[in-house]
Parts: C-alpha cells; sequence; structure tokens
C-alpha cells in the first residue's frame, strides 16, 4: 500500500438528453473529506464491464458508496411507486448494486453513505422502507423540504464501531432521506437507530470484511467534527486489511 490509501468514490449519473449529453459528477464533499483524513480519493465512473470494474478494485484500499439525490427504483424492490419517489438512472442503479456484491465479494474496506448504504442492504438481502413518514409509527422528520439542514438525534449501539467513533449515548445527525431500511440484511448487526426506531447505522458482523453503512451525510457541510472519524475509521480499516497485488508490468 502507498502511504496514503486509495480510496474509491462512485458519482452520480444522467443519461443524455436532446440539448445535453451524458454527464458524470462527483459531490466534492466525499473526496475533500477523505482527503481531511489523509486518504488519496479516486473518482470512478459507472463502468459497464465486470472485469473493468474488478482490474479497478483490485487497485484501491476502499471504497466510500456514496448518496444519491435520487432513489432505488422501487419497482425492483418490488414495491408500488410512491409519488414522492425518484428512482435513479438505471445505469446509476445497475453500476450501484455491481459495486455494492464486488465490495461484500472482494471484502474490501467500505463506508457506504445514504441511499448506498440502502443499496448494499438490498444488495445483501436486506428490504427497505420506500416511504418512512407513512410507514414507520410515529415517524420523526427524516427529511424536511423547506428548511435545511434537517438534524435530529439517533443513539448509537454500545459496543459498535459507531460507538467507539462517537462514544456513548445520543448524537444529532443531518438527515435527508424518505427511505430506509425495513429489514436489515443477513451479516449485518445494527449500530444506531433515530428516536422513532429507523435504522440509521449498520456494520458487518464478518470479522474479515470492514462494512459501515450510515444514513447520514458525514461528507456534507451540515456534519460534525465527528462525523470525519467515519473516514479515518474507513483508513484504519484499510491499513490492516491484506493489500491487493497487482500484476508485474515487463517492459517489451
Amino acid at each position: 500500500m502507498s502511504s496514503k490509501p486509495v480510496i474509491a468514490i462512485n458519482g452520480d449519473f444522467r443519461p443524455a438528453k436532446r440539448e445535453a449529453g451524458a454527464l458524470s459528477w462527483f459531490n466534492a464533499g466525499y473526496y475533500e473529506s477523505l482527503t481531511a483524513a489523509g486518504a488519496l480519493p479516486v473518482m470512478i465512473p459507472p463502468y459497464a464491464s465486470d472485469d473493468d470494474l474488478t482490474q479497478l478494485l483490485s487497485m484501491v484500499d476502499g471504497i466510500v458508496l456514496a448518496g444519491c439525490t435520487q432513489d432505488l427504483d422501487p419497482v425492483r424492490l418490488g414495491l408500488s411507486p410512491h409519488p414522492q419517489t425518484r428512482p435513479m438512472p438505471v445505469r446509476r442503479e445497475d453500476f450501484d448494486r455491481r459495486l455494492c456484491k464486488m465490495a461484500r465479494e472482494m471484502k474490501i474496506p467500505t463506508v457506504a453513505i445514504g441511499s448506498g448504504m440502502q443499496t448494499m442492504n438490498v444488495v445483501c438481502g436486506g428490504t427497505l422502507f420506500q416511504h418512512v413518514t407513512e410507514e414507520v409509527p410515529r415517524a420523526l422528520h427524516h427529511r424536511d423540504p423547506v428548511e435545511k439542514p434537517n438534524r435530529h438525534l439517533i443513539e448509537i449501539v454500545e459496543g459498535t464501531r459507531c460507538w467507539e467513533i462517537y462514544g456513548p449515548g445520543e448524537i444529532r445527525v443531518n438527515s435527508d432521506h424518505h427511505m430506509a431500511i425495513n429489514h436489515l440484511a443477513p451479516g449485518f448487526q445494527v449500530a444506531a437507530t433515530a428516536l422513532d426506531g429507523v435504522i440509521e447505522a449498520y456494520e458487518s458482523t464478518d470479522e474479515n470484511w470492514f462494512c459501515l453503512g450510515v444514513q447520514w451525510h458525514p461528507e456534507d457541510d451540515t456534519a460534525s467534527a465527528l462525523d470525519l472519524q467515519i473516514f479515518q475509521s474507513l483508513l484504519d480499516a484499510c491499513r490492516v486489511t491484506e493489500p491487493a497485488v497487482l500484476p508485474l508490468r515487463i517492459a517489451a
């Protein structure tokens, strides 16, 4: 491994329109936070080839599964679309699902954020609430379309990595989502919940795979100073993980 862990970040994607070509872009908060934590961020496009993606992932030390302003397609989840749901482009969701699958299979240290957390849960066998406000009794406001940042309290589960990162008790996090985890996938344990019971963080129970999912956004300008430690915990996991061995290039 180089002196700085190399961390891959997936980005947003917009299909071509009549007046503009297809476009990929990246929220600067992700690479700024990783840089501040001591990483070397690498932005990855939505590769169409699994071979290309596998080769790329063999070159990195960790992954940040970025969130998205849009949602997972409810039809693919076996749900009837809700009026508040805005599905992300098919290419973005397809790529994110493949990225989650490979991260798990290759046991690459991973932090999954926002919709990235939801995608990883689905890929690993979990389910989602499509609209928290209508599906969770006495639900808190997890999204405020008028006033931002919306913040609420969460409770950290003792003995988890979140407990190690944030310490005991309640903390307040930013919140901007209407989908949420319903049934947690096998192989994960709850690390934090909102006061209404919504799962706000989970982590892998596989001692050989560091995977931490958070529903809030530690990369955002509205994050607290403690949130940077999420990225630092990823780097710590990368430093104790067996590095990828790249093929030797022989000069002609």
